[in-house]
C-alpha cells in the first residue's frame, strides 16, 4: 500500500472511531442491524497491517450494505484503534460490547486477540476471525471462537517440511518478544519434533518491529544456519535479513504470514529477492479465483491497493455473512454459533474455510511464496 493511500485509508478509518459504518441504503424496509465490533491497530507498529485488514473488512460489508437484494439484513462495522497493544484491546472489547456489538470480530495481532477473547470468554459472546491469534485459542472447549486463517502451527509445519524436503535441517528461528514470537517459536519447536528433525541450532529474540537486532544477528549467524524462519513484523525482518546478508549468510529466510507481505516488500525493495513468506489466502491478484475476483472489483472505488491482508479481512467478512446467512433471519447468538460451528468446509468462492480448525486443517491450502526483486510473487 503507497503511502497517499495508506494515508488516505488511515484518515477514513480514524474518522469513523467509534461510529457506524452503514455503506448504502437498505434496499427493503427496516432490515434488521448486526452490530461488528473490530479492533484494529490503526496507528502503531503493526499498522499497515491492520490498515489493510480493517479495509477489506469494511470492503466487504458495505459492498453487502449496498446491495438492491438485500436479504433482510444489514451489517453495521464499528472499529476502534488499538495501536497494538493488548490493554487498549481490552478496553476496546468492553466497550464495543457495551455499545451493542453482537459480535467480536477481526481483532488483528497475537496478544490483542488473546485480550479480545478474554473479554468475550468472559461475557459469552462471539469471537471471530482473529489475524495471527495464537493456538491457544483453538482449543476445543473455546466453542465461541472461530477462526477464518489456519494455525500458526500449520504455517511452521509447513515451512519445516518445506526445509527437510532442501535438506536444511539446521533451522534457526528469529522472533520478536512478545505473544506472537513466542507463539511462532513454539509452533516451530513442535513442527520439529513432529517431523523427527534436530532442534533448533539457535534462536534469538528481538523487540516488535524495531531495527534493533545485532545481537540477534551475531547470535544466528555464529550458529549458521541452513534457514531462519521468521515470526516478526516487516521492518525487523527486513532489518535482520539485511544484517545477516551483510554478515556473509547465504541460507535462505522463511517468514510467517503475519509479516506483511506488502510492506515487507516496502521496507526491502529489491533486497527482497528469494525470500519466502507463508501465505494463508489465494494471490490478491489471482483474479481466476472467484473470492479474489468479487474482491478487486470491490476495491476498484475505493482508495486501497490488493493486498494478502486486505483480502484475508474481506474473506473474514464474507464468511461472517455467510453465517448469519446460515442462522436465518431470526438469528440469535446461540443460532449463530451453532451455525459457524458446522462450517467446516466452506467455500467461499474458491477457497475453502473451516472455521472449527484445531492446529491440522487439512481443508486450508497454505502457500509458500517467493518475491522477486522487481515485486512479483512466485508460488
Amino acid at each position: 500500500m503507497n503511502g497517499t493511500r495508506r494515508t488516505v485509508l488511515a484518515t477514513a478509518l480514524a474518522a469513523g472511531l467509534g461510529a457506524s459504518w452503514v455503506g448504502g441504503a437498505a434496499a427493503q424496509a427496516k432490515p434488521r442491524k448486526m452490530v461488528v465490533g473490530q479492533s484494529v491497530p490503526l496507528t502503531g507498529a503493526a499498522d499497515q497491517i491492520g490498515l489493510a485488514f480493517a479495509g477489506g473488512s469494511k470492503l466487504y460489508f458495505d459492498a453487502f450494505n449496498a446491495r438492491k437484494n438485500n436479504p433482510g439484513w444489514m451489517f453495521e462495522l464499528q472499529q476502534l484503534d488499538d495501536g497494538y497493544q493488548a490493554a487498549k484491546a481490552t478496553a476496546n472489547a468492553v466497550k464495543l460490547l457495551a455499545d451493542g456489538a453482537d459480535v467480536l470480530f477481526g481483532f488483528v495481532g497475537t496478544a490483542t486477540s488473546e485480550a479480545g477473547a478474554e473479554v468475550a470468554i468472559k461475557d459469552g459472546s462471539l469471537f471471530f476471525a482473529p489475524f495471527a491469534a495464537s493456538d491457544r485459542l483453538r482449543g476445543t472447549g473455546l466453542t465461541n471462537i472461530f477462526h477464518v486463517r489456519p494455525s500458526l502451527s500449520d504455517e511452521a509445519f509447513k515451512m519445516v517440511r518445506h526445509c527437510a524436503t532442501l535438506g536444511q535441517d539446521r533451522i534457526a528461528v528469529l522472533a520478536e518478544d512478545d505473544a506472537m514470537g513466542r507463539a511462532g517459536l513454539a509452533a516451530v519447536q513442535q513442527a520439529l519434533i513432529e517431523q523427527k528433525l534436530p532442534p533448533l541450532v539457535a534462536s534469538a529474540f528481538v523487540p516488535v518491529n524495531s531495527d534493533k537486532v545485532d545481537t540477534a544477528v551475531a547470535t544466528i549467524f555464529k550458529a549458521q544456519p541452513h534457514a531462519v524462519i521468521q515470526v516478526s513484523l516487516f521492518n525487523s525482518t527486513a532489518h535482520f535479513i539485511r544484517k545477516m546478508r551483510k554478515a556473509g549468510f547465504v541460507g535462505s529466510f522463511m517468514n510467517f504470514s503475519v509479516v506483511g507481505i506488502d510492506p515487507l516488500f516496502s521496507a526491502l525493495g529489491k533486497e527482497i529477492g528469494g525470500v519466502v513468506v507463508s501465505q494463508v489466502v489465494p494471490s490478491p491478484r489471482s483474479s481466476a479465483t472467484p473470492i479474489v475476483k468479487e474482491y478487486l472489483a470491490a476495491i476498484e472505488t475505493s482508495d486501497q491497493t490488493p493486498s494478502y491482508e486486505g483480502l484475508e479481512g474481506f474473506i473474514a467478512a464474507k464468511t461472517l455473512s455467510e453465517a448469519v446467512r446460515r442462522a436465518g433471519r431470526n438469528w440469535d447468538k446461540a443460532g449463530l454459533q451453532k451455525a459457524m460451528a458446522t462450517m467446516t468446509d466452506y467455500d467461499v468462492g474458491g477457497f475453502r474455510i473451516n472455521l472449527r480448525a484445531g492446529v491440522r486443517d487439512s481443508i486450508r491450502a497454505i502457500d509458500l511464496v517467493t518475491i522477486t526483486p522487481d515485486g512479483k510473487v512466485v508460488r
